[in-house]
């Protein structure tokens, strides 16, 4: 997914009603108000250069040709489109510096002219992240509600969707690998598109690679052809642009239930399916008794290595996850259900603007501890909730409760990267607003048959803050006659728009026999002297959980700095311990000892940073580094491991050791093509927060 801050612009008065073209089947939006005779009031994506308001596309197809050797996809595009505005004359589609045109032609199906008519075009400035294409069409083709067919040769370059990974950061170090990432509006630079989550297409795909290769898609079919070396795939439901992905390398797979099956790179494949297991299958069927049936088919994971930007993206049949997660059960855990929760939330029923992605994160994270109360019970799921709005409120000291970036409904300025929006508000707030209104049901069974219904009335469309609330108080009649959107202190306006920590939170005191333990430690570790070891003995970590020993560091790191002699305790207790724990709890322990100055772990720092090499485990430390005494220690471990960095993370790195990236500091020889950049984001103290503090799933 991405990283972390502002809102779409204001819509029209009446922002009641998603009007766009771009439905499924070829039929218009479904948001709410889209019946007959209803008033209509146009979209604005501050994010799009499109006029996506002036056509319905029915569907896409990409034929690509991926070459790795100079790290170029090239191909042609074809898109199928209905005007549905009068007097139109320019198609204008969201694209990027780094994607290529080299020329468009139009065609009219079954209007007996066989030879498509080449069409003029232009690229514009639009934004660091992305250009506008202007293409001209002739008056031929803009007939009412008559189909016409666009299609755009292309070549794609050092985009920020596409990473080309060379073997040596792969985790097999075999073979080559590229995969893209579209959130929140990078596949502009994948092909050109309304890029834009109000409009949703079906697509189809023939993907040409060299031998050895296996492509994956988020497509519900898929075909292969060993003589041709050729991938086909169809979705067969709509989708917005963002949830379209590739994946291209040595890849193998494991069927693990009836509809799902793990891949990766062979030398991972055998653990990534015994920490799976059959888990999936039974958290789908969880899922579709509180939420209805799963729409889309296919529920494969392929696990890539650890140069994915973030923990997670809940792609459509094909969920992309981040190797490193695997040292983690409980992390792991979390995080495929979190994915399989945005196949009801944010795949079927998606945020129409990035403004309202909560919409997505918000729904998708309680409907994810629905699924963990359900499946491992409520004590599990209250730990992991304490232990991810503490993250939430360790943000909002750092940032202030009258910070805008903490509104639900976070203005999105012209020119600023919607990814920006990504941070733990849009996921925890939105879960407290959420879980505010299942206890307005008094029945959390109820709402789970709201939400079932919500599904299915709003189903591959995409909607407005608004439809979700309108729907709720329809669906609830008593509690509209009581006016409970406007009860003081806690209305819905306020929710959406107002600043600071949510209005009112869930009760957690189911987690207690988790919780309190994690707390008597930190109270005991809290003084100026360390505690009695006699005392400390009573508490056996090696049987804690992983959330659980990360929400006591995570308290602990709260608390630095520490007095010396407490860390020398705290270190001579649980150092060796924690060296044999997994990777979320190795980056926190190091993170205090850092924070604290604490030489005597500093070798542990080092070999944590020699072994690590994804974003989540190396960008916190690096910042910890910098921010104290260490910033040497930093630098030398940054030269002697920038080898096996994939160069956006390189480049960041860079960035956070030198305020700039000089090209004279780079040991390795120029790449024959240059890598992607990932999209740019703000890089002050709330950008650095979100990124410490929590691993952002998309």
């Amino acid at each position: 997914m991405a990283d972390p801050h502002q809102r779409p612009a204001t819509l029209c008065c009446c922002r009641k009603v998603l009007s766009v073209p771009g439905g499924p089947g070829g039929e218009p939006g479904r948001g709410r108000g889209a019946d007959p005779g209803s008033a209509k009031c146009p979209l604005v994506d501050v994010a799009s250069a499109s006029n996506f308001h002036c056509f319905q596309l029915r569907h896409f197809h990409l034929d690509l040709r991926l070459n790795f050797a100079v790290k170029e996809m090239t191909g042609w595009q074809v898109l199928e489109l209905v005007p549905v505005q009068p007097g139109v004359q320019t198609l204008i589609l969201d694209t990027h510096p780094s994607l290529l045109i080299h020329s468009i032609d139009c065609k009219v199906p079954g209007s007996g002219a066989d030879v498509p008519v080449s069409l003029t075009y232009r690229v514009d400035p639009f934004t660091d992240h992305g250009s506008s294409l202007n293409i001209s069409l002739p008056a031929a083709v803009m007939k009412p509600n008559r189909a016409f067919q666009i299609t755009v040769r292309y070549t794609t370059t050092d985009g920020p969707a596409i990473w080309w990974l060379d073997a040596e950061l792969t985790c097999g170090q075999s073979r080559p690998l590229v995969f893209t990432q579209g959130h929140s509006v990078c596949n502009r630079s994948f092909f050109p598109c309304f890029d834009t989550p109000a409009i949703k297409s079906t697509y189809t795909a023939t993907v040409r690679v060299p031998d050895g290769v296996t492509v994956l898609m988020s497509a519900s079919r898929s075909s292969y052809s060993k003589q041709d070396r050729v991938f086909q795939f169809s979705m067969e439901c709509p989708v917005p642009a963002y949830l379209v992905a590739l994946v291209a390398g040595e890849l193998q797979h494991v069927d693990v239930g009836p509809r799902s099956r793990v891949w990766a790179e062979p030398c991972l494949l055998s653990c990534a399916v015994n920490k799976l297991g059959g888990s999936v299958e039974r958290w789908l069927g969880v899922a579709e008794d509180l939420f209805g049936p799963y729409l889309w088919g296919r529920c494969d994971i392929v696990f890539l290595p650890p140069s994915f930007p973030i923990v997670a993206m809940e792609n459509p049949c094909l969920t992309f996850i981040i190797a490193s997660i695997l040292e983690s059960r409980d992390f792991l855990l979390i995080d495929v259900i979190h994915e399989i929760a945005h196949g009801w939330f944010g795949n079927a029923v998606t945020n129409a603007t990035w403004q309202d992605m909560w919409l997505s994160e918000g729904l998708a994270t309680y409907a994810q501890r629905r699924i963990t109360t359900e499946a491992y019970g409520e004590a599990f799921t209250c730990l992991e909730t304490e232990f991810r709005l503490d993250a939430l409120h360790r943000q909002l000291r750092l940032l202030g409760d009258n910070n805008p970036v903490s509104k639900l409904q976070v203005k999105l300025e012209p020119g600023i990267n919607p990814s920006t929006l990504m941070n733990l508000f849009t996921y925890e707030k939105g879960f407290c607003f959420v879980s505010y209104l299942s206890q307005l049901c008094g029945d959390v069974k109820r709402f789970d048959s709201f939400l079932r219904a919500y599904i299915s009335q709003f189903k591959f469309s995409s909607v407005l803050s608004e439809d979700l609330i309108e729907y709720f108080l329809e669906f609830f009649p008593e509690l509209k006659d009581t006016a409970v959107a406007q009860r003081e202190g806690l209305e819905f306006e306020r929710w959406l728009n107002g600043c600071g920590p949510p209005l009112c939170e869930p009760d957690l005191s189911a987690g207690g026999v988790l919780t309190r333990p994690v707390q008597d430690l930190c109270e005991l570790w809290g003084g100026s002297h360390p505690p009695d070891p006699q005392t400390v003995t009573t508490f056996d970590l090696s049987t804690w959980s992983t959330f659980q020993t990360v929400l006591f560091l995570d308290r602990m790191l709260d608390r630095s700095p520490l007095p010396h002699e407490v860390m020398v305790g705290l270190s001579g207790c649980y150092s060796a311990l924690f060296d044999g724990l997994n990777a979320e709890v190795q980056i926190r322990w190091l993170q205090i000892v850092v924070r604290n100055t604490f030489y005597p772990d500093l070798p542990r720092v080092r070999a944590f940073l020699h072994k690590h090499t994804s974003r989540m485990y190396t960008v916190p430390l690096y910042e910890d580094l910098v921010a104290g005494v260490m910033k040497c220690v930093a630098v030398e471990i940054f030269y002697q491991t920038q080898g096996r960095l994939h160069p956006n993370l390189r480049r960041t790195l860079q960035q956070i050791l030198f305020q700039t990236a000089p090209p004279a500091l780079s040991l390795l020889p120029p790449s024959p093509s240059p890598s992607p950049q990932p999209p740019q984001t703000n890089t002050g103290t709330a950008a650095a927060i979100a990124l410490r503090d929590v691993n952002v799933s998309a």
